[in-house]
């Protein structure tokens, strides 16, 4: 371990690089992206290496080459350069890489990211220039683009003798995008976005739906704080105002939060109402989408939302209102022909979707599935109808939704090998 050293950032030094292979080349790249002159000396070049080089030297290194020289890399592997470049720091002032030998160096060069005159660099010193790359390109990734301008915007200020740490520190504390609403999808880890997967794997703390499986919870890293911020039927352990406060104070706390949602936030998700929340508060928050069990449970069940001689269009509704209140807007759309309708949150008003339905008209004979635990090993499937809606759901698990037209009958083809379908009253 070294840690006798000290990063700092040089204005424009004069450099040498003495050698021409892939190991010179990629010393002059990064000369390069910090609008460095290259200079270079030795007796064979590589190609790429001439169409980036300010100045190259078809020869053999001399001492002589080290006037008005700052800064010299040494990517030979030669021993004996090695040997005369020591014996010249007698003589003349510059510092050494040697790219062959890191106990003989004075300098390292950084894996480095600009974003306008934010420069970001990585070390170990010499250890591993492969990790310091992989370590600045996972680094990297979480730099916003307004940083860019937000450092010019502060350059000028600090020209015109205009300096607030307060205010700089709000403006840059924005540009980061500090809460990621994540769909989780229906439960399958397999069904999560790679962007998903991604951000569970970086945030520092997520806060999670209880219905979100064990195989999700487990891909989440030790050292990442969880906390579980279910709402269940007649069991809030956090009330949604109570969500995003504590969103909003982990957030001023510093964190990057990651709030774990099942399905697709904005799918009756109350995505919205936590995204208008901190947003309200100047938080940026960032929705990536998943797949909602409206979309993933009827397929997951071998019945296409919409197929040809079936259904033409689709609806996406919720039987539940604020306040555990029914809601029965959608009754007519059970009327529109080659239609189908996917039921959210219906389960628990399966006898009063029934009984108000069949008083509004719609056929008692209106097939019906009910998909438990969609895209998990325990899913099941109940084929019926309207009329024995209300039974066929006191055997039916949660979560599950329930959809209603002629596309259910195509579940008998289409189903799943293996999958545990009952079917009643069809």
């Amino acid at each position: 371990m070294n840690n006798k050293s000290l990063p700092v950032l040089l204005t424009n030094p004069n450099v040498l690089i003495i050698g021409g292979s892939k190991t010179a080349l990629l010393k002059a790249q990064a000369l390069q992206k910090n609008s460095l002159k290259i200079n270079i000396v030795a007796p064979d070049v590589c190609d790429e290496l001439r169409s980036i080089a300010t100045r190259i030297d078809e020869r053999n290194f001399t001492t002589e080459d080290l006037q008005n020289v700052d800064l010299v890399i040494d990517a030979t592997g030669n021993n004996h350069v090695l040997q005369q470049l020591l014996g010249a720091k007698q003589d003349h002032q510059f510092l050494l890489n040697c790219c062959s030998n890191r106990q003989a160096s004075d300098f390292y060069l950084c894996a480095q990211t600009n974003v306008g005159d934010l420069k970001i660099s990585i070390s170990t010193c010499g250890s591993s220039p492969t990790i310091s790359r992989l370590v600045r390109d996972k680094i990297a990734r979480f730099i916003p683009a307004e940083i860019e301008f937000l450092t010019d915007e502060k350059n000028a200020d600090r020209l015109d003798g205009r300096i607030d740490v307060q205010e700089t520190e709000q403006e840059c504390q924005k540009a980061f995008p500090q809460v990621y609403l994540i769909g989780c999808g229906p439960g399958d880890p397999d069904l999560l976005t790679l962007k998903a997967y991604k951000l569970i794997k970086q945030v520092d703390i997520v806060l999670y739906d209880h219905l979100l499986t064990d195989e999700i919870l487990e891909l989440i890293p030790e050292s990442t704080e969880k906390i579980p911020v279910g709402k269940q039927k007649g069991c809030h352990s956090y009330k949604q105002d109570d969500i995003n406060e504590l969103l909003y104070q982990k957030v001023l706390q510093g964190h990057t939060i990651g709030r774990l949602k099942c399905g697709d936030p904005y799918i009756f998700g109350r995505g919205s109402e936590e995204a208008e929340y901190l947003t309200q508060r100047d938080i940026r928050v960032e929705v990536v989408s998943g797949i909602s069990s409206a979309i993933a449970g009827p397929a997951c069940a071998g019945i296409p939302a919409t197929a040809r001689g079936y259904a033409t269009h689709l609806s996406i509704v919720s039987a539940h209102l604020a306040g555990n209140h029914f809601n029965e807007e959608w009754f007519p759309l059970l009327k529109i022909q080659n239609h189908t309708t996917v039921v959210l949150m219906g389960l628990s008003f399966a006898r009063e979707i029934s009984i108000a339905a069949l008083k509004s008209g719609i056929s008692p004979t209106l097939p019906v599935a009910i998909v438990s635990n969609a895209s998990r090993p325990d899913q099941k499937v109940i084929v019926t109808d309207l009329l024995n809606l209300p039974i066929a759901a006191e055997n039916a698990e949660r979560p599950a939704i329930l959809i209603f037209g002629n596309v259910v009958n195509l579940h008998q083809i289409l189903s799943a090998s293996g999958q545990t379908t009952y079917r009643q009253a069809l």
